[in-house]
């Protein structure tokens, strides 16, 4: 199976306000820089779909890092907060209903295609990847 890695970050322009969002894939020696922008969006929306984005591109089974400085995203599956979203017809641990549903839905269902580990970076810190991401989607919002 395929190693990949990906980076990716989110960014908004005020929160809520326009926002975008950036990745990197890495396979062997080659890389692909993807990103793109929305108003009227949060960060969060922005973080989630950097990962999606990058995941729709695979094109077969794979074992993916992928490398996001955002705590809701990592945490959403290391600390398995979306199975328990899941199991609790999609309510968080306050019983209120869970943001971004369909935006997780989806990542969900993308991450289940593959092999996938996240990983949390330290975000605007010395990760090359993690801050070339950054300045993928800080870039992306200023094309709206």
């Amino acid at each position: 199976m395929k190693e990949v890695t990906i980076y990716t970050d989110g960014a908004c322009s005020g929160n809520p306000g326009p926002g975008g969002w950036g990745a990197i894939l890495m396979y062997n020696e080659k890389s692909k820089e993807i990103s793109g922008a929305q108003n009227d969006t949060t960060n969060n929306i922005m973080e989630i779909t950097a990962v999606l984005e990058a995941l729709k591109l695979l094109k077969e089974e794979c074992n993916v890092k992928v490398y996001s400085d955002s705590a809701y995203v990592v945490n959403a599956f290391n600390q398995g907060w979306l199975n328990n979203w899941q199991k609790n017809n999609w309510k968080t641990a306050n019983k209120e209903p869970v943001k971004n549903r369909e935006l997780w839905e989806e990542l969900y269902e993308l991450t289940n295609k593959h092999k996938v580990e996240f990983i949390k970076v330290k975000g605007h810190s010395d990760n090359e990847y993690n801050n070339r991401c950054d300045f993928l989607a800080t870039s992306a919002i200023k094309t709206l």
